[in-house]
């Protein structure tokens, strides 16, 4: 069983799955359009150019994204990614990325349960929380 992070960006899809891939040197591994679906859409009219699925793979993590139909802007509150990274350089290199056109809530830094610790949230309002775990 896993979890699987799955963001609703309204809107802004394409442009976080851009950002993602180079933040996070993520693969795209998946995308489709609501254009690109056989069925009519229950809810009425979609724009086609819409992203209705798209599946990046961020080291071992499956991580999806779409439009969504909601409209507005996303709310992601009360939820923060979590990501492990195995040394400093890679997660400094990631949080700086991440951080790009964000805010950094708690700069990357030593703690006591971490080699690199820090939380930010993204320009699209994802709260992320970057860490190089200590050795157990």
């Amino acid at each position: 069983m896993r979890i699987e992070p799955y963001l609703f960006l309204e809107g802004r899809c394409d442009e976080a799955i851009a950002f993602y891939r180079h933040a996070l040197d993520a693969e795209l591994l998946m995308l489709m359009r609501y254009g690109d679906s056989p069925d009519p859409h229950a809810r009425g009219p979609v724009d086609p150019a819409k992203v209705m699925h798209a599946a990046l793979r961020v080291g071992d993590t499956l991580l999806m994204l779409s439009d969504g139909l909601a409209g507005g802007a996303p709310h992601f509150e009360g939820i923060a990614l979590s990501l492990a990274i195995d040394d400093d350089a890679g997660a400094r290199r990631c949080f700086d990325a991440l951080a790009d056109g964000g805010s950094v809530t708690s700069p990357l830094a030593a703690t006591f349960f971490a080699r690199s610790f820090g939380m930010l949230t993204d320009r699209f309002g994802v709260s992320w929380m970057v860490l190089t775990p200590k050795p157990m």
